[in-house]
C-alpha cells in the first residue's frame, strides 16, 4: 500500500458517538471525518458489525471484522508478528516502558509454551492469519494512530484490550509523534478538537462542609461505604461479603433500601436478568427520573424528577473544546409533580435533621449557584486573558459565549512533553512510564489480571458456544444515548412495535425464519 498516515479503528464508531457529549454537542467533529474521508488516507477499522461509521467511508475504509471478544488475541497475533521480523522499536520500549522483556517471553511463548502467532490468533478471532502479517507490516512502515473505543472493555477481561492496544502502539514507537501513537477519547464528545482558551464551569460541591466520612449524622457527613457500581448485584446477592477492587479488600453492605438518581442501571449492567432477581431484595427502591426508563419501571417509589426545559442552567459545549458556554434558561414551568433533584435532597435534609437544608445548600438558591459557577469560569478565563460579561448581563442577553481559539492547542500533540524528556515529564504511573509489565497489578495476585496484556478466553464466545446459539453485541444506540430522546417522536423511526431493534445477519435471520419487522426476544 502507498500509505503514509493511516487511521486505524478498533472497536469505534465515531459518526454515532461524536453525536453525544457529557455537556452538550456541538458535533464538530464529524466535520474531521469528512474531511478524512475526502483526503483519501488509508482506513481500516475492526469491528464484529458494520457500523454507520464503516457504511459511511464504504470502499474507502477496509473493514475486518473479528469474533466478538477476541480483540487481544489478534493484537497479540500483529504484534509476534513485528517481533519476529524486527518492526518493533526496540529503542522506543527501552526507552519509554517498563516490563516489555516479560511481556515479550509471554508473546513469544518462552512463558507458557504457546507463541502468539498470526496463526495462532487466527484460530481464535477468525482473521486470515495472512491479513494480521499484513497489518503489522502497514501499523510499521507508516505513521499509524490506533484510535480504540470504550466498548470493547465493557466486556470480561475488558481492560486487557485497552492495555494490550497501548502495548502495540509502544511497540511501533510512534506515541508522542504528530498523527501517531493512540487515543482512546477521539471517537466520542468533539474528542480530537483542540481545547479553547477562557472559562470552564465549576460544579457543584460534591461533599457537605465539615463533611467526614467517620461520623455517623447522616445530615453532615459523606458516604461511609462505596464499591464499585458494576457490582451492584454482587452487593444485593452477598451482603456482608468480602470482595477486591484493585487490590484493596472491601465489604458489601446490606442494603436495606436503595435511592437511585441519575442512572441507567438496567441499561448498564452486565446481567439484566441477574439484576431484575437482585432487585427484589431491598425493602425499598427509590428512583429519581425524568422518564419512564427501565429502572423507574421497577421502582416502588417514582420521583418525577425536571428536565432542562423545567429549570435553570449552565452547560458548555464540545466537552474536550470547551468551545461555548451556553444560558439554559427554563422554557416551561415544572410539569405535573416534578422537582429539581437538588430541591428534593434539600427537603430531605431537613427531614433528617432541623436545619438540614441550609448545611446542604449552603444557603444558595438555584440563581446563586449559577452565578457561582460563571464566576469561577470567568475568574479562569481572566487568567488566560479572556474577557467575559459580568452574570446578569450573560444572563440577560440569552447568547452563547464562544472561547478564543489557542493556537497552540491547535498542534497539541498526545504525550509528546513525555516523548521528549520523560525524566521530567512523567506520565502518571508508579515508574513514570508506560507500564506494559505491572509490578503493582502483580502484586495484587489476580488470575483474571495477569500483570502484562494476556488473551483470557471468555466465558461467553464462539470458542464456548453451542451449536445454534448466537453472541449478543449491544452495540450503542444510533438515535439517541440512554434514556435521552426516548420519549420522543425520532423513537417512531426505528422501534419495532415500541421495542428496541435488533441487527442480525441475513444469513442467520434466514435460517430462522425471522423477518425485518418480526418480533423476537434475546435470552
Amino acid at each position: 500500500m502507498n500509505i503514509h498516515r493511516l487511521s486505524f479503528w478498533w472497536g469505534v464508531n465515531p459518526l454515532n458517538t461524536l453525536k453525544i457529549a457529557w455537556t452538550s454537542t456541538d458535533e464538530q467533529g464529524i466535520e474531521f471525518f469528512n474531511q478524512l474521508k475526502a483526503s483519501g488516507k488509508t482506513v481500516i477499522a475492526i469491528d464484529p458489525m458494520r457500523s454507520e461509521t464503516i457504511e459511511f467511508f464504504g470502499d474507502k475504509a477496509q473493514w475486518l471484522a473479528p469474533n466478538m471478544g477476541t480483540d487481544v488475541a489478534m493484537m497479540l497475533g500483529i504484534a509476534h508478528t513485528m517481533v519476529t521480523k524486527s518492526l518493533h522499536d526496540k529503542a522506543f520500549l527501552d526507552k519509554y516502558t517498563t516490563g516489555y522483556d516479560k511481556f515479550e517471553e509471554y508473546l513469544l511463548g518462552k512463558s507458557d509454551k504457546t507463541p502468539k502467532t498470526a496463526a495462532w490468533a487466527e484460530a481464535i478471532c477468525g482473521v486470515p492469519a495472512k491479513q494480521i502479517e499484513l497489518l503489522a507490516e502497514i501499523f510499521s512502515k507508516n505513521r499509524t494512530m490506533l484510535m480504540g473505543g470504550w466498548g470493547m472493555q465493557r466486556q470480561q477481561y475488558g481492560e486487557q484490550k485497552h492495555w494490550m492496544l497501548v502495548t502495540l502502539a509502544a511497540m511501533l514507537g510512534q506515541i508522542g509523534t504528530e498523527g501517531g501513537g493512540f487515543g482512546f477519547s477521539y471517537h466520542y464528545s468533539n474528542g480530537g478538537n483542540p481545547t479553547r482558551s477562557g472559562g470552564i464551569l465549576s460544579a457543584i460541591s460534591s461533599t457537605v462542609a465539615g463533611g467526614s466520612s467517620a461520623g455517623n449524622d447522616w445530615a453532615t457527613s459523606d458516604a461511609v461505604n462505596s464499591f464499585p457500581l458494576a457490582r451492584i448485584v454482587d452487593a444485593l446477592e452477598k451482603p456482608n461479603t468480602k470482595y477486591q477492587h484493585n487490590g484493596h479488600e472491601g465489604t458489601y453492605p446490606d442494603i436495606k433500601m436503595i435511592w437511585w438518581a441519575g442512572g441507567a442501571n438496567f441499561t448498564h449492567h452486565q446481567d439484566t436478568n441477574r439484576l431484575i432477581k437482585a432487585w427484589q431484595k431491598p425493602e425499598m427502591v427509590v428512583v429519581s427520573e425524568c422518564y419512564w426508563t427501565a429502572a423507574a419501571k421497577h421502582a416502588d417509589i417514582v420521583l418525577p424528577i425536571t428536565t432542562s426545559f423545567e429549570r435553570n442552567d449552565l452547560t458548555m459545549t464540545g466537552d474536550y473544546s470547551n468551545q461555548h458556554l451556553v444560558p439554559m434558561k427554563q422554557v416551561v414551568a415544572p410539569q405535573y409533580e416534578s422537582r429539581n433533584d437538588f430541591d428534593v435532597f434539600a427537603d430531605m435534609s431537613e427531614l433528617l435533621k432541623a436545619g438540614g437544608r441550609k448545611v446542604y445548600s449552603e444557603n444558595k438558591e438555584e440563581m446563586d449557584w449559577l452565578r457561582e459557577f460563571y464566576d469561577a469560569a470567568q475568574k479562569g478565563a481572566r487568567a488566560q486573558r479572556v474577557n467575559m460579561p459580568q452574570f446578569n448581563q450573560f444572563w440577560q442577553a440569552n447568547k452563547l459565549i464562544e472561547m478564543r481559539n489557542n493556537e497552540k492547542n491547535d498542534k497539541y500533540v498526545r504525550y509528546a512533553e513525555f516523548r521528549a524528556d520523560p525524566i521530567m515529564n512523567p506520565l502518571g504511573t508508579p515508574s513514570g512510564k508506560i507500564e506494559i509489565f505491572s509490578k503493582t497489578i502483580e502484586g495484587f495476585g489476580y488470575k483474571d489480571c495477569p500483570p502484562h496484556p494476556s488473551w483470557l478466553e471468555p466465558v461467553e464466545w464462539k470458542g464456548s458456544a453451542k451449536e445454534g446459539q448466537l453472541q449478543l453485541l449491544t452495540a450503542h444506540p444510533a438515535h439517541r444515548l440512554h434514556s435521552q430522546l426516548n420519549y420522543a417522536k425520532l423513537r417512531e423511526l426505528y422501534a419495532i412495535a415500541d421495542r428496541e431493534p435488533i441487527t442480525i445477519h441475513p444469513d442467520d435471520a434466514k435460517a430462522r425464519n425471522i423477518a425485518n419487522g418480526d418480533l423476537v426476544q434475546s435470552l
